[in-house]
């Protein structure tokens, strides 16, 4: 286990994370919590995150700037269903190809290239292999209307605030 810095001791055993991804779940318990919108109202803001990417950082950070506490989804550890992915993928606009990591092994390995192939079983491919998912994905509703932006550039995820 890794240490930590945090204060929250119920995620510690003697100075150490007892989950070294515990800050990032005990942030996920917001994730019904509204966030005022910058525009008036109240927003719900969600990141598809992978803390070991240095654009899902940044991306993080650039929210959190601007007072903005999304919902962090570890989606390498949970991925998203087929049914939410093919949601992000209507709003951000993308065919599922544009939102893979084509340098991926299993992009190689399970023949992802073929033309052939359809938009629910690249899905599928994608939820069976998240690694496959570009990151980051930020996902902000409002007032039950929904927008997506990939955060690369970090930037871009403030355009749909």
């Amino acid at each position: 286990t890794k240490k930590c810095k945090a204060s929250v001791n119920s995620n510690m055993i003697d100075g150490r994370m007892a989950n070294p991804h515990a800050a990032f779940h005990e942030r996920q318990a917001i994730a019904g919590r509204a966030t005022p919108f910058l525009g008036g109202g109240a927003m719900t803001v969600t990141i598809y995150h992978n803390p070991r990417c240095s654009k899902s950082r940044t991306t993080l950070a650039l929210l959190q700037s601007r007072g903005i506490e999304p919902a962090i989804r570890l989606y390498l550890d949970e991925p998203p269903s087929a049914a939410r992915l093919d949601e992000i993928l209507k709003l951000l606009d993308l065919e599922p190809r544009a939102l893979m990591r084509r340098q991926e092994p299993p992009y190689k390995e399970a023949g992802l290239d073929d033309p052939a192939l359809t938009r629910k079983q690249l899905i599928a491919a994608m939820v069976q292999h998240p690694i496959l998912i570009e990151r980051p994905i930020v996902v902000v509703e409002k007032r039950g209307h929904k927008k997506a932006a990939l955060g690369r550039p970090p930037e871009a995820a403030l355009d749909i605030l």
